[in-house]
């Protein structure tokens, strides 16, 4: 029996300098760093996972960062706001600890059932939002970095995507992917998948005459759904396809499977797997220290080694 869409597994991103993205990530915000490895489809370009201890799906920011390089833009077409779980005790902490590290925020600013939001734009200028929510000790935060257990990012709240027309993309999320519309406020529309609640969410913005969006550096590159397993991926991949969608085969991510496609309003969706999981080719102890390849990948190590920038973890010589 199919299992559906259970939430969002990952997020992918598009970034500037390495070490500015390891710095603001790890050292700011206190994620993990679970995975470093490259760009499958252009190994010269690294690809960075950032999660919980162990990178369980619905924590994991991904970026591609490219170093210096044209802007993108953000608009219509593309996922535009990132949103992470903190408790309400944690609310004071992350501005005052924003504030020390020189990170230019709004808020906290009082929102529907009672979270409280702040926001900021990490270096490359992507959008984040903190969102301090009732609940959100459900799910732990990584307790051995730089933030306090206590106060520790605890998993994706949400992600926002903005579309000219909402119509067809809320049919195709409600009608065939399994969504339910939960919330509605002027021109967003809220929808939930799967168990429903943080990690399930997604907003669609409508904004007719807002300007497509320039993907590049500082912009997000897909938004990834989870699934039980490559079986139920590959039903979903039949499903999509019946439902006139331009659909990719399996992709082999090594840490997950995955397939591809547009949703109508231009967003870049992928459907990704939960296992197996990054602790594969790494023990989770020493998740993100070293550079891990695809077997296919091993004998260019040393060429890739020397071409890609020197990375270091903050905390870390």
């Amino acid at each position: 029996m199919s299992e559906g869409i259970l939430g969002i597994h990952h997020i992918t991103a598009m970034a500037g300098v390495a070490q500015k993205n390891v710095d603001f990530y790890v050292g700011v915000l206190g994620l993990r760093m679970v995975k470093k490895t490259v760009n499958f489809d252009a190994p010269d370009v690294y690809h960075f996972y950032y999660g919980d201890s162990v990178g369980t799906p619905g924590t994991i920011m991904t970026f591609f960062p490219f170093g210096e390089g044209p802007r993108g833009s953000s608009g219509a077409g593309q996922a535009t706001v990132t949103s992470y779980s903190i408790r309400h005790e944690s609310v004071d902490f992350w501005t005052q600890r924003l504030t020390e590290y020189g990170v230019s925020f709004s808020g906290p600013q009082a929102r529907t059932g009672g979270r409280q939001v702040i926001t900021l734009r990490d270096p490359d200028g992507i959008a984040v939002e903190l969102v301090a929510h009732e609940g959100a000790d459900a799910r732990p935060g990584w307790g051995d970095g730089p933030v306090p257990s206590d106060h520790a990012i605890r998993g994706f709240y949400s992600v926002t995507l903005k579309v000219k027309h909402h119509e067809r993309t809320s049919q195709l999320l409600t009608d065939v992917m399994g969504f339910r519309r939960i919330e509605e406020n002027g021109n967003r529309h809220r929808y939930e998948v799967g168990s429903g609640g943080p990690g399930t969410i997604v907003d669609v913005i409508g904004q007719e005459d807002a300007q497509f969006a320039r993907n590049s550096l500082g912009t997000i590159h897909h938004v990834a759904w989870r699934v039980a397993d490559e079986e139920e991926l590959r039903r979903w991949q039949k499903r999509l396809m019946a439902a006139g969608l331009n659909v990719t085969e399996v992709k082999d991510r090594n840490y997950f499977r995955s397939i591809y496609f547009r949703e109508p309003g231009g967003v870049l969706f992928e459907l990704a797997t939960d296992p197996p999981g990054f602790a594969i080719d790494e023990s989770v102890d020493a998740l993100g220290e070293e550079l891990k390849l695809p077997e296919w990948l091993e004998a260019s190590r040393s060429r890739l080694e020397d071409e890609l920038p020197p990375i270091t973890l903050p905390g870390r010589s």
